[in-house]
C-alpha cells in the first residue's frame, strides 16, 4: 500500500496540515520542521496523488467547506449555494461535517488540507482549535468568527432587535425568548439585540414593561418544542402572548408544541423565528422570521476564498424581517 500524507505526518511527528503546507512550499513553516518533513517524505517514498497541474500551482481546484451540522437547514442551504457558485467557477466542493465537535473539526480540516484545497470556507465550532491549523490556507469563516480570518455574517444583534421591535409594535408585552446555546457568539448576539430593544422600550414605557421570559437550549426542533412547552405550561394570565426564537428550527418546534397544547397561532401566541430556511414559508401558519441572505453570504465567502473580492475583517450583512402569518396583535384579555 502506498504511504499517505497521514503516514508522513505520523512519522514526522507533525500535523497533516503542516505536511500540506510543506508540500505547498508555504513560507510560514519553520525551516527545521520543513527539513524533517521533506526527509520523511523521501524516506517513506510518499508521492501526492494529485494532478501535475495541481502540484505546480501547489493547490487543486477544490474548495473545502466545513459546517457544524449538515442536518441544520441553514447550513444545508449554505452548502447548496457554495456548491452552485463554485461549480460555475470550475471548482469542486468537498463538504465536511464536524457535529459541533472541536476534535472532529480538527480532524476534518487536516484531511481537507491533505487535498491541497484552493481555500476553505469554515463555520467554526465555538472555541475552535484550528486557528493555527489553517495558517497559509486562504480561509473565510461564515456565521461564526475565527481569530485572524475574514468573517461573513449577518448582523445578529440587529436581527434580534427587529424581532423584538415587531412584537412590541403589535402590542405584545408578555414576551418570551428561546435562545440558542450561550457558548456560541451568534446566539449571544441575537439575544443581546432582542434585549436591547426591550430595554429601550422599558425606558420610555416603564409602566407597560414586563420582563421577558428567557430560556436557553440548542438551535434544533426538539429544543424549540421542549422549551416552548415549558413557557406555554403557565396559566393564561402569565403565559407569553408572543415568543421569539434564535432559529427557525426552534420556532417550528414551538409551533408543534403550541398545537399539541391547544394554543392557537397566531390567535393565542405570536411566533418569530430567525434564518428564513425554506421550511419557514411552508409550515402553517407561515412563519414570520428574520431572514439571513444565505445566497449572498455564500457568494461573498467564495469570492473571499478565490481572491476575487477583498473582504473586510468582518463583512456584516443586514437582516430582513419577513412578515408572515405567525404573528398578530395579542387577543384582548
Amino acid at each position: 500500500m502506498n504511504p499517505t500524507i497521514k503516514d508522513v505526518a505520523q512519522r514526522a511527528g507533525v500535523s497533516v496540515g503542516t505536511v500540506s503546507r510543506v508540500l505547498a512550499k508555504n513560507k510560514t513553516v519553520n525551516e527545521d520542521i520543513r527539513t524533517k518533513v521533506e526527509a520523511t517524505i523521501e524516506a517513506i517514498g510518499y508521492r501526492p496523488n494529485i494532478l501535475g497541474r495541481s502540484l505546480r500551482l501547489a493547490k487543486t481546484d477544490i474548495i473545502g467547506l466545513v459546517v457544524p451540522d449538515i442536518t441544520n437547514p441553514f447550513f444545508a442551504e449554505l452548502a447548496k449555494h457554495v456548491e452552485m457558485l463554485a461549480s460555475a467557477e470550475g471548482y469542486s466542493v468537498l463538504l465536511a461535517n464536524t457535529h459541533d465537535d472541536p476534535e472532529a473539526e480538527k480532524q476534518q480540516i487536516e484531511t481537507l488540507l491533505g487535498r491541497l484545497p484552493a481555500g476553505l470556507i469554515l463555520v467554526p465550532v465555538s472555541n475552535s482549535l484550528v486557528d493555527n491549523l489553517v495558517i497559509g490556507t486562504r480561509t473565510v469563516t461564515v456565521d461564526r468568527p475565527l481569530s485572524g480570518h475574514a468573517l461573513v455574517a449577518v448582523d445578529n444583534r440587529q436581527g434580534g432587535y427587529l424581532a423584538a421591535d415587531h412584537l412590541l409594535s403589535l402590542g405584545h408585552r408578555r414576551i418570551g425568548y428561546i435562545s440558542g446555546p450561550g457558548t456560541t457568539e451568534v446566539s449571544s448576539e441575537r439575544r443581546d439585540g432582542f434585549l436591547r430593544r426591550l430595554d429601550a422600550f422599558r425606558e420610555t414605557h416603564g409602566g407597560e414593561y414586563i420582563a421577558p421570559q428567557i430560556v436557553e437550549g440548542h438551535f434544533d426542533y426538539r429544543s424549540g418544542e421542549e422549551l416552548g412547552k415549558q413557557l406555554l405550561m403557565q396559566p393564561a394570565a402569565t403565559r407569553p402572548t408572543a415568543i421569539a426564537t434564535s432559529s427557525d428550527q426552534q420556532a417550528i418546534g414551538l409551533l408543534r408544541a403550541a398545537g399539541d397544547m391547544g394554543v392557537r397561532v397566531p390567535n393565542d401566541l405570536s411566533i418569530v423565528g430567525f434564518d428564513d430556511i425554506p421550511l419557514a414559508s411552508l409550515v402553517q401558519p407561515r412563519l414570520t422570521t428574520i431572514r439571513q441572505p444565505i445566497d449572498e453570504m455564500a457568494r461573498l465567502a467564495l469570492e473571499g476564498v478565490l481572491g476575487s473580492h477583498a473582504l473586510e475583517e468582518e463583512y456584516k450583512l443586514q437582516p430582513v424581517l419577513m412578515r408572515r402569518g405567525s404573528c398578530t396583535s395579542p387577543s384582548a384579555p
